[in-house]
């Protein structure tokens, strides 16, 4: 009974040691999580800036004020009989 209860001993000592400090540890687990949650913010940020660029491409292709604001803004151009005034701090 004393050779069954040491191989259990052992048994167990092995399957912490495992468990604590070996491959797929539960530090390892932890880290993992952590990853993964960090990893899940990022991919909901993508996923709001992808939807925004759809719905500015939808509406480069649609409409013509989307075009016109464009190239108000990024460019500077402005419409015929229209004056162009700059302040300068």
């Amino acid at each position: 009974m004393k050779v069954f209860t040491c191989i259990l001993i052992v048994l167990l000592v092995l399957l912490q040691h495992r468990l604590w400090s070996g491959k797929n540890s539960w530090p390892d687990y932890l880290q993992l999580k952590t990853e993964i949650f960090t990893q899940t913010l990022e991919n909901k940020k993508l996923i709001a800036k992808n939807k925004l660029q759809f719905k500015e491409i939808k509406d480069l292709k649609n409409g013509l004020e989307a075009v016109e604001e464009r190239a108000r803004n990024q460019l500077g151009l402005i419409k015929e009989g229209e004056s162009f005034y700059r302040f300068v701090e």
